[in-house]
Parts: C-alpha cells; structure tokens; sequence
C-alpha cells in the first residue's frame, strides 16, 4: 500500500505513484482505503507517466502565512493520462496563458524536508 509518506517520498525523485484498483481497474491517487467505484480494497502500486490536462486553477494572490511570500502563484487540477486527477502548483506558466485543455507534466517542488506536487509545461 502506499501511504502519504511514501507518495512524497517517490514524488521528491521525480516519480509519481498512482494505486490502482484490481477490482475494476480505476486508478487513484493514493491514500485511499476503498475504491470509489466498486468499494473493493485491492489495491495495486503502479506508476504513473506525469502528463495530463489541467481541469480547472486558480491564481492565489494573497496566500496563507506560510506561502505569502510566493503570492501571486497559480494552482489546479490535472487529470493525468491514466485517469487519476490531482491537485498542484502550476510552475513556469504565464498566467495569462494559463487554459482549461493545457498540457502539463508533473515537477516536484522541493523546498527544504517538504515535497509538494507541481506541474510545468510539457517541452
């Protein structure tokens, strides 16, 4: 099973683990400990490629405490290529290019022991 710790642990070397249901095959993005779609707990670690549309964002110009410093900065949704949609920091785009429909790839950002979960534009 992979847990959160685990999820942040792979994502900080630049890989992205996704669970995948043996029950019915819908992908997720873990924790999870039962499937949405079928209520089965079987789950199978699978590795995810990073790419996928972004769904929805926001841009954050007066941000929590902890991230004022960073304001203003872009965040959304990806629905990634095998399924599975997860939220993240938008990296290096313009934010009057930002689009529903844009093409993006999963970056981790590193910021001393944390690890959070960023997209970039696809080179």
């Amino acid at each position: 099973m992979v847990t959160l710790k685990t999820f942040f642990d792979r994502a900080r070397e630049g890989r992205l683990t996704g669970i995948k249901c043996g029950g019915c095959g819908e992908v997720a993005i873990p924790p999870r400990e039962f499937c949405a779609s079928c209520h089965a707990r079987a789950w199978q670690v699978v590795p995810l490629a990073g790419d996928g549309t972004l769904v929805s964002y926001t841009v954050i110009r007066v941000a929590p405490a902890k991230h004022a410093a960073d304001a203003p900065y872009a965040v959304g949704v990806v629905k990634l290529s095998e399924g599975a949609s997860i939220f993240g920091r938008i990296l290096d785009v313009p934010f009057e290019k930002l689009a529903v429909g844009m093409p993006l790839r999963f970056r981790p950002i590193v910021a001393d022991a944390q690890t959070s979960v960023g997209f970039g534009p696809i080179a």
